[in-house]
């Protein structure tokens, strides 16, 4: 009896499934994807590649192959061969001062014959703490040469705003962003580094034709001036212009094409707001004379990271910006014509982490950081 009673239970069962697969309700084709990221335009996956990294920063691809990378707490690493080598030897002194310590990293556009990196950090000294960028040359695990070839001036004792990303552009110009240090009036100072764009030679020199370098009272590094925290910092591919973005208060993150000699406004403007109370800052969102920028956020994305992107692994992005986001932890495409955003969409939100540096690598895949007490490396590759 048990044992008829079990079979009719099974045929049940069995020609259950069979109606069910008549009416189109089951199948046999595979699941989605696991991991899979829909976008408007391409479908992709992330790929971690590594973990354990310490609040890393900034990354830089080395031409025989491996990755760069800072830790905020001051330690410089390679990834190859899917594995991350031991701190490298040979950083000068470094502060790890609320939101400063090692920060970006880039190489020198000769590198492959002259092995020199370039590195921002917080550095302590006389007044507290202040941005620099040392130069040294990579020696295998080891930076040898040690130079400081800019320190920002004067100093001071809060934890807030170092900036700060590391740029060259196509005639070998360094690009220096920095933030205001949490004092919003040395944006405006004509004698303060702070808040400003710096341009050097590579070897730490002041270029003549930077705009204030004859001027008295002014700064000779200072390319321009009027930013709040500058995260983000590429090469237009066409134009060869610097664009960046920077931290917003409440509100008011921004894009801006950088030029020589320009105001681009923080305190006096901004579309952003007191914290917590939502009160105005400065004068309103325009002045004659200041720059607006070119793109904005309210509310608030806390930019970090940006690049645009050239390569063919994803064709239909081609010529877009892509911006990493701390808040919400996302990343943004925005799609451009000339230098107007038309277009943006936002994708990961939630899925990896605070994004603070994306990048195209050589091999034309998108490179993440994620800013966490455990981050990682995470490559963006077609889902295909």
């Amino acid at each position: 009896m048990r044992f008829r009673t079990a079979c009719s239970l099974l045929g049940c069962l069995l020609g259950a499934a069979l109606i069910i697969s008549l009416l189109g309700g089951f199948s046999a084709s595979p699941g989605p994807e696991p991991g899979l990221i829909h976008t408007e335009k391409h479908d992709l996956r992330s790929v971690p590649l590594a973990r354990g990294l310490e609040h890393p920063w900034g990354m830089a691809f080395l031409p025989e192959g491996g990755i760069l990378i800072s830790e905020r707490p001051g330690r410089l690493r390679i990834f190859q061969n899917n594995q991350l080598s031991q701190p490298i030897a040979g950083l000068p002194e470094i502060a790890r001062q609320g939101q400063g310590g090692l920060l970006d990293v880039a190489l020198h556009p000769q590198f492959s014959s002259n092995r020199l990196v370039y590195f921002s950090f917080a550095e302590p000294g006389s007044g507290g703490f202040g941005t620099a960028v040392g130069r040294a040359r990579l020696d295998g695990q080891q930076l040898n040469d040690l130079e400081i070839i800019f320190r920002m001036e004067p100093k001071s004792t809060t934890g807030r705003h170092f900036g700060s990303r590391l740029v060259f552009d196509q005639q070998g110009y360094l690009y220096i962003t920095l933030g205001d240090r949490g004092d919003q009036q040395r944006a405006q100072q004509p004698d303060d580094h702070a808040g400003s764009v710096i341009r050097l030679h590579a070897d730490g020199r002041i270029p003549a034709d930077n705009p204030f370098v004859d001027r008295p009272g002014w700064k000779g590094e200072k390319y321009d001036l009027g930013h709040r925290n500058m995260q983000g910092a590429a090469l237009h591919p066409q134009t060869g212009e610097l664009w960046t973005h920077e931290h917003g208060p409440q509100g008011g993150d921004e894009i801006n094409i950088i030029r020589p000699g320009s105001n681009y406004g923080w305190p006096v403007i901004t579309y952003g707001v007191n914290y917590g109370i939502g009160t105005k800052i400065g004068e309103g969102t325009h002045k004659p004379g200041l720059v607006q920028p070119i793109h904005y956020w309210v509310p608030s994305i806390a930019p970090s990271g940006m690049t645009f992107y050239q390569g063919d692994k994803f064709p239909h992005w081609q010529g877009n910006l892509l911006v990493g986001a701390l808040k919400d932890q996302l990343l943004v495409r925005l799609e451009l014509d000339g230098d107007k955003v038309v277009a943006e969409e936002r994708f990961l939100q939630n899925k990896l982490g605070r994004i603070r540096d994306v990048r195209e690598g050589p091999d034309g895949y998108i490179y993440l950081l994620t800013d966490e007490a455990d981050g990682g490396l995470y490559r963006l590759e077609p889902a295909s």
